[in-house]
């Protein structure tokens, strides 16, 4: 991780943020739980190395929780993932928000164990979510990781203030 630096998008960063997200989730849109984001237009971090991008989140705050909307690491295996978990986290804090949410995909077993490794914990689960997901968004994939056909939404949540 030495030589990363993890910063908030600013607008100057929305271009690539775009590009990013097209490339990466293969449209300018990402779905989950039936709602439609515009990632390049949220806040987030970028994790960056002598100018080259390694890692980006977004996120959107609903009530006391922030919701991380896209994800990735472009460099798995050096700590990117995880310094923008913690600053999500950390950003939650600063807001006063008491969660940090999260939804990924039955098929997405690398995510599950990274997220539960860093605090999350699977706290809903909708079965064939999917289906009206790709109404949505078309360019989901039906089959994901390790062949395993997309379905159901997971969603995971860690808890970064005291339950009132």
């Amino acid at each position: 991780m030495a030589g990363n630096t993890v910063r908030p998008i600013d607008e100057a960063d929305r271009i690539v943020v775009g590009r990013l997200v097209l490339e990466l989730w293969g449209a300018h849109t990402a779905v989950a739980h039936g709602e439609v984001f515009f990632p390049a237009s949220l806040p987030g971090f970028l994790v960056e190395q002598n100018g080259q991008v390694l890692g980006l989140l977004t996120y959107a705050v609903n009530g006391a929780t922030l919701e991380i909307v896209t994800f990735n690491a472009l460099r798995r295996g050096r700590g990117v993932g995880t310094s923008l978990l913690e600053a999500a986290v950390q950003r939650a804090r600063q807001l006063g928000l008491s969660r940090v949410r999260l939804t990924t995909t039955n098929d997405n077993l690398d995510a599950l164990r990274f997220y539960q490794r860093r605090g999350f914990k699977l706290c809903g689960v909708r079965p064939d979510a999917l289906r009206e997901s790709r109404r949505l968004k078309p360019e989901i994939p039906t089959v994901g990781e390790y062949g395993i056909p997309i379905t159901d939404e997971l969603d995971l949540e860690r808890w970064v203030a005291p339950r009132q």
